[in-house]
């Protein structure tokens, strides 16, 4: 004995219903009991019918008439022509007693429970009717059990009582008496006098669980347009998947927050006789589905499901006067009751001078006007504060039968939350440890629900969306790697790293779904808007997708003005641009403890050395204990390749020239020449070693007269230069009568720090340094005589972008 329940997008239109009957067909001849919705629809057409019937506005004739236009072509499509006549017969009948109804509704301008309950079953009845007749005319032998003489309840309409004891009898005495397949109504039923009610909300869910729990049925299956329960919300979690197993009580909570597949009294009758749930899909039934049964956790996922609802308002009542005073919480909860206000959520701090209730928004000003009503006396003496309402909220709950067994599950959620910059407003965990439910502000919920179901299901990608500014050398080719290793992310590291936002100086492009690599330029042309750098920030903020990094290639100071408040938004900054770095100290620890606080992160290890590991082993040796003594460095690429191709006869203007086409330099070559470049950078290792300095503090050497400085372009300065060839000739052609080649060397010693352009020996270490490589030499406490070398190249867009490329991945990886 089975029960097969087909809801109403299954069986809402003829090509649908042809499924449903290729479905029963396949299970025959085992005995089958199969209860059916209303055609798609029809009950929301019969409720607005009634309603405009009620208030007397004859265009109800207009929504009758397209239900009964919806019935009749369904018989036409479905049944054959020769038998058709009998159907056609029963269904007019019943359309003009539907007729009748409203017209009675139309006249007396009233619309009871009673009558309401009478107009909204017919949408089950026309439809088991037609469905009936229908499998017949195809050879399914199929009786149709009419649910209003088996169902029995109280006197209560529109949402009535079951009385088992009677329902129990009369469906064990018809069922096996009537053929093997048999077709009821759902959502319908009748009282001890025969009159009409209905089962309220999921009523055919619960219809199909009567009719199961009274045949002691060995599976009840629920056919509907989704193949099972989901992990969360398909519609606003793409890599939401079908739940293999569910216990009862796990289904219970998902569908108390909002999971609609089935609802809460639905599972009742068969949970006492632990009879198992199939949720299958009507348009895919090879799909496994999902079982809900009384021993699901065999497997190794300890969170099953996440959940959520919308349209939530927080009641929040505080005051000294609540503390320790009995039956306060009672009180609330009864005005709460009398005014028929459902609580979703509640949570209470144990000073007791507060309490948090979750409603539904529709009923704020039942619920204020009815705690208005109780308190009165304490809110005229100021025992209590005025209620405090919060709208704009959603609930999230996260459920799992064995989260019990596994520490650290809070942790996890709300980690997870705060890295993405979402506040939790209320919190709710009960005992059992089954459901932690949090509240939060409902524009955060996509990427709430999104951030938790990376967290928690571990075999689907985690989406990293990037905002960029600087597409220039460097952002260009960040964005070829990407476009490059895209797939491999994808496969071996379960990452979905997006391009959602870019921008060059002048135009800024935009797209949540990731903008297409394939042809970023274009796009950026052609759809781009102007670009102004806090609009950017603004559209991104705005955007407020999970797991987003901002990524600034420039060199801009602007742009560099605006981390602290990306940081504060819990979004992540990694960047090439020293300029934030090396300002002033107070700014740089700002930042610093600023994405501490919002729990977002700040990387910059492109800063020093572009993509070479200096600031992490700097770091990582900081962090161990150690202590640095004295540092060494050559820390411009551009120099260092600028100094290594200067030759006596070789004018040093176009070797600066030539180091800014290989694009080593800077875009404004005055940049490195000044030396303010590798000033910078020792500033941020000094920094970062823990000590408090100032870029004022370093002693430059400059080499560049100072004609050259003062010019306005790069086309003055190359000219400048031009100019002043000879002091640069004497430079190398002194170096070389010595043996010795020119390197602008940073050093930090005895607390003292200097930048100049040194003659270096051949038994120097930075002698051998070839091309555009950086060197970096540590002399810590435990490096003294020997130091820590760090050496490979320091300039170029790929080392660059690969810097940058790491930084990412770490936060991916975070």
């Amino acid at each position: 004995m089975k029960v097969l329940k087909f809801g109403g997008t299954s069986v809402g239109t003829p090509d649908n219903l042809r499924k449903v009957k290729d479905i029963l067909a396949a299970g025959q001849p085992e005995k089958t009991v199969c209860v059916v919705s209303a055609l798609g629809g029809v009950t929301n057409l019969l409720h607005a019918c009634s309603d405009l019937a009620a208030v007397g506005d004859e265009s109800y004739e207009a929504s009758l008439a397209q239900i009964e236009a919806r019935h009749l072509d369904t018989i036409k499509e479905l049944i054959p022509v020769k038998s058709q006549s009998v159907i056609f017969s029963k269904i007019r009948i019943l359309l003009n007693d539907l007729e009748d109804i409203m017209k009675g509704i139309y006249l007396i301008r009233e619309l009871s429970p009673k009558t309401l309950d009478k107009v909204l079953s017919f949408g089950e009845i026309l439809s088991s009717n037609i469905i009936v007749d229908f499998l017949n005319a195809e050879g399914l032998k199929t009786d149709l059990g009419d649910s209003r003489v088996l169902i029995k309840t109280d006197n209560i309409h529109n949402n009535a009582n079951v009385d088992f004891a009677s329902t129990n009898k009369n469906i064990t005495d018809y069922i096996p008496t009537a053929a093997n397949l048999v077709v009821c109504p759902g959502f319908v039923s009748s009282n001890a006098e025969g009159v009409t009610t209905t089962l309220g909300r999921g009523g055919s869910d619960y219809t199909a669980a009567i009719f199961a729990a009274a045949l002691d049925a060995d599976s009840f299956e629920i056919w509907t347009d989704v193949s099972g329960m989901m992990t969360s919300d398909p519609r606003q979690v793409a890599a939401a998947h079908p739940i293999e197993k569910l216990s009862f009580q796990e289904a219970l909570e998902l569908s108390h927050f909002g999971a609609k597949v089935i609802y809460p009294p639905t599972i009742q009758p068969v949970l006492d006789k632990k009879i198992p749930i199939k949720i299958k899909n009507t348009f895919a039934p090879e799909d496994a589905g999902t079982t809900i049964c009384e021993d699901a956790n065999g497997d190794k996922q300890f969170v099953k499901g996440l959940s959520s609802v919308s349209d939530i308002a927080l009641l929040n009542l505080t005051g000294s006067g609540m503390v320790g005073v009995p039956k306060f919480s009672f009180r609330l909860f009864k005005a709460l009751s009398e005014a028929k206000v459902n609580v979703i959520i509640i949570t209470q701090a144990s000073s007791e001078h507060s309490i948090c209730v979750g409603i539904d928004k529709k009923d704020i000003e039942i619920s204020q006007a009815a705690i208005a009503e109780e308190f009165q006396l304490e809110l005229s003496l100021r025992k209590i504060d005025p209620l405090e309402v919060e709208t704009g909220m959603a609930i999230v709950a996260l459920v799992g039968d064995k989260m019990r067994e596994h520490v650290g599950i809070g942790g996890q959620m709300f980690s997870a939350l705060g890295e993405n910059g979402i506040s939790i407003k209320a919190i709710a965990q009960g005992s059992s440890e089954r459901n932690i439910t949090v509240v939060l502000e409902e524009k955060h919920l996509s990427k709430a629900l999104n951030v938790l179901h990376e967290s928690f299901f571990l075999s689907q990608r985690k989406r990293m969306n990037l905002f960029m500014i600087g597409i220039g050398n460097v952002g260009g080719t960040f964005i070829e790697q990407i476009k490059k290793q895209y797939n491999y992310l994808d496969e071996f590291e379960n990452v979905d790293l997006r391009i959602v936002g870019i921008a060059n100086s002048r135009q800024m492009l935009f797209d949540i779904d990731g903008i297409d690599l394939a042809d970023w330029k274009g796009q950026l042309e052609s759809k781009g808007e102007k670009m102004a750098p806090q609009v950017f920030v603004d559209k991104m903020v705005e955007s407020n997708l999970r797991n987003s990094i901002f990524v600034d290639n420039t060199a801009n100071a602007e742009i560099a003005g605006l981390y602290e408040g990306i940081l504060r938004k819990s979004i992540s900054v990694v960047t090439p641009n020293k300029i934030a770095c090396a300002s002033d100290y107070d700014t740089y620890v700002n930042l610093k403890s600023t994405a501490r606080e919002y729990q977002a992160k700040f990387y910059y290890e492109t800063n020093v050395g572009a993509g070479l590991p200096v600031l992490t082993t700097l770091g990582d040796l900081i962090k161990s204990g150690d202590k640095i003594q004295k540092i060494q460095a050559v820390l411009s690429g551009s120099l260092n390749f600028i100094f290594n191709s200067f030759k006596p006869g070789v004018k040093f203007v176009d070797v600066v020239k030539q180091a800014g086409v290989e694009g080593y330099t800077e875009p404004d070559p005055k940049i490195d020449l000044s030396g303010v470049d590798v000033m910078r950078k020792i500033l941020i290792l000094i920094r970062e070693s823990g000590l408090k300095f100032e870029l004022d503090d370093i002693v430059s050497e400059s080499f560049i007269p100072a004609a050259c400085m003062d010019t306005k372009t790069n086309d003055e300065f190359y000219a400048s230069l031009e100019q002043h060839d000879e002091v640069f000739q004497k430079l190398v052609s002194d170096a070389e009568a010595k043996n010795c080649r020119l390197k602008v060397v940073a050093t930090f010693d005895k607390g003292k720090a200097s930048v100049g352009l040194q003659e270096i020996p051949k038994d120097h270490p930075f002698y051998i340094l070839e091309g555009k490589d950086n060197i970096v030499l540590f002399y810590t406490n435990r490096y003294q005589d020997q130091p820590l070398v760090i050496k490979g190249a320091g300039a170029g867009a790929e080392v660059t972008a690969s810097g940058i490329f790491a930084d990412v991945m770490r936060i991916a990886n975070s």
